[in-house]
């Protein structure tokens, strides 16, 4: 073989792994910028949607609050003196009119004994001013004493007369100030610890007299409860329009539940709607009241409280789960045509049956989402796979 062929052959060789490198780069390119592959979407995400539950339902409006005493008495002495005993235990029922206390009776019954003393004195006075007066009667009708001197002994006999009344007085204010000494309950109720032992000074018959003990009423119990302002203004404008009557003309009705308690087990009604709107708090205060018999319910016990909302009618309820917050606004998401997402508005109302009631911004025929809500977007479509809400709220 010649010069020349061996570098003819090598130039081929050459030639030839060149195009060899510019295929393998060419294909390797085509196969980056495949059309199929460069235009492929990720499928859209699955949610699961539901329609919401349409149902005749009585609306309830829920609150929280506190049970206090219908009436509380801060015991207290009617006269100051020497606790001289104790005669109940404490924490326990007392009926109405039971001694409580006793204060050292010996001065008061002095001066009860000084009082009819004074009536007796009195009397006598009396007595001897109306002896005069009969006979100055007589001197003056045989014209024995002048008219003038008559009229003197009249005065006298009715001074005597007055003096005997405020004597008669001043004894029954010692007999009341000497019954003051027994200090007896109020009221039925349940008593308080003894404020003061006995042997102390205890000052009576005043705003700031000592204290005590205290009683409370259990039976019935009332349940203080505070509605906003737009709660309130709701009730009136339903009152007006005759839907529901306004609590101070109707004792509404109102359930209760302990921290402890899953149903609504206490059945009270409403007795009272304050005046005017707190300006602190911008709510109104309103009390119910509930039957106690058992003393279950104590004044100071938390509890969550339905008040009767409105007569029965038909509503759209949603599981909470299908609720977004964004800032003051609530929001579902609704699978709209061609099943894109749609952020709808909603009005809510109370939970009925574990379900939040929905008053304005979605119809019962609409599909919301239920499942898989962080992954709908507005605007963008899912892949929805249907599911039924039960009456119960149960997801099926």
């Amino acid at each position: 073989m010649t010069p020349n062929t061996k570098l003819g052959i090598g130039a081929m060789a050459g030639t030839l792994a060149v195009l060899w490198l510019i295929l393998m780069i060419r294909g390797g390119s085509e196969r980056a910028v495949d059309p199929a592959s460069a235009g492929a979407q990720p499928p859209p995400p699955t949610v699961t949607v539901a329609k919401p539950v349409f149902k005749s339902i009585t609306e309830w409006d829920d609150y929280t609050g506190r049970f206090i005493a219908k009436e509380r008495v801060e015991v207290r002495a009617r006269v100051s003196g020497y606790l001289e005993s104790v005669h109940f235990k404490e924490g326990q029922m007392v009926a109405a009119g039971e001694l409580l206390f006793v204060l050292d009776q010996r001065p008061f019954k002095t001066q009860v004994a000084g009082a009819k003393a004074e009536v007796d004195r009195a009397n006598t006075q009396l007595r001897v001013g109306q002896l005069e007066f009969e006979r100055g009667e007589r001197l003056q009708s045989s014209r024995a004493m002048s008219k003038e001197s008559a009229e003197e002994r009249r005065a006298k006999r009715d001074a005597a007369q007055a003096d005997v009344e405020a004597a008669e007085a001043a004894l029954r204010n010692a007999e009341l100030d000497l019954s003051f000494t027994q200090v007896r309950a109020p009221m039925a109720g349940r008593l308080s610890d003894v404020r003061v032992d006995a042997g102390n000074l205890i000052s009576g018959g005043k705003a700031d007299s000592t204290v005590l003990t205290t009683i409370v009423s259990l039976d019935p119990i009332e349940f203080e409860i505070e509605a906003s302002e737009a709660e309130f203004l709701r009730y009136t404008r339903l009152d007006t329009a005759g839907t529901r009557p306004s609590s101070r003309d109707v004792p509404n009705r109102i359930e209760a539940q302990l921290i402890d308690e899953t149903e609504w087990v206490h059945k009270g009604h409403m007795t009272f709607v304050d005046n005017e709107i707190d300006r602190d708090s911008d709510s109104m205060r309103g009390h119910a009241t509930f039957p106690n018999p058992d003393h279950l319910l104590l004044p100071g016990m938390f509890a969550r409280a339905r008040l009767f909302g409105a007569g029965e009618h038909e509503a759209v309820l949603v599981p909470d789960v299908a609720i977004v917050a964004d800032q003051a606004r609530k929001q579902v998401m609704v699978l709209g045509k061609d099943n894109i997402i749609e952020a709808r508005v909603v009005t809510l109302g109370p939970i009925i049956d574990g379900l939040r009631m929905v008053r304005e911004g979605l119809s019962a025929d609409e599909n919301i989402v239920i499942n898989g809500i962080i992954r709908a977007r507005p605007g963008k479509p899912v892949t929805p796979t249907q599911a039924t809400i039960g009456a119960d709220g149960i997801i099926k």
